[in-house]
């Protein structure tokens, strides 16, 4: 949460261009957002705050979550990129212990054409690639390389305790919070939701093992360094979402 707030304080004067491009931006998103991405729209937070909700693939250890996810952008943006972290605690290996995304599109491959709904896409295409060679989260990133059965068993459950929607009768999660509980720690689901999710990660585990196999054939470098897909494989990956 300090770090959020250190960066925040870094982001909030925005020039007129940049709140006009900014506006259009979220219109665009809010009106036409990408598969599996929903804006979420917050009162009173700062236009530079842009929030949004991305649905965990299907054939990943994330399918079925729902995780939030904010960008925060600088008085220089498009010029510099923006920052983004995940508020729906995700075990990840490019997702850092308080949420911060390490991505190649959010660094050196950074141009000003790339636009908030892009950047959100991608965040989700990292959902399905992750980059182990370069992590954020170094356990992830050791298991996703030397074992991903447990790799996805790990995800998995942390999947269904944090990024599960509460079933009817619980309290359900709000996506039109306030700035302030958007940034709130997840609530943990229940034992049930834990156990189905274990359950559920066993049975998922060959076609992640298919997915890592497949993008480890690829060729170029990929987040902060890491490899990713190359053409082929990167365009298969992108259809996907």
């Amino acid at each position: 949460m300090a770090m959020h707030k250190r960066a925040d304080q870094n982001y909030e004067n925005l020039g007129p261009q940049v709140v006009c491009r900014v506006q259009k931006e979220i219109h665009a998103l809010a009106k036409s957002p990408p598969d599996g991405v929903r804006y979420l729209p917050q009162d009173g937070a700062p236009i530079c705050h842009v929030y949004a909700e991305i649905t965990g693939p299907d054939g990943t250890p994330y399918a079925g979550g729902r995780f939030v996810v904010k960008l925060v952008l600088g008085n220089a943006y498009p010029g510099v990129a923006p920052r983004a972290f995940f508020l729906t605690r995700v075990y990840h290996p490019n997702v850092g212990p308080s949420g911060d995304v390490c991505v190649n599109t959010l660094k050196r491959d950074w141009t000003p054409d790339v636009t908030v709904s892009h950047v959100f896409q991608v965040i989700r295409c990292l959902l399905i690639q992750p980059f182990a060679e370069s992590s954020l989260n170094d356990e992830a990133g050791r298991l996703f390389m030397e074992s991903y059965d447990e790799f996805h068993r790990r995800a998995a459950v942390l999947t269904a305790v944090h990024a599960k929607p509460v079933k009817a009768g619980g309290d359900a999660d709000e996506t039109d919070e306030t700035d302030e509980t958007a940034t709130a720690p997840s609530k943990p689901g229940t034992p049930s939701e834990a156990a189905a999710a274990a359950g559920a990660a066993a049975a998922g585990v060959q076609a992640g093992r298919q997915q890592k196999a497949a993008a480890k054939a690829g060729v170029k470098r990929g987040a902060c360094g890491g490899k990713s897909p190359g053409g082929d494989a990167r365009r298969k990956l992108l259809k996907r979402l």
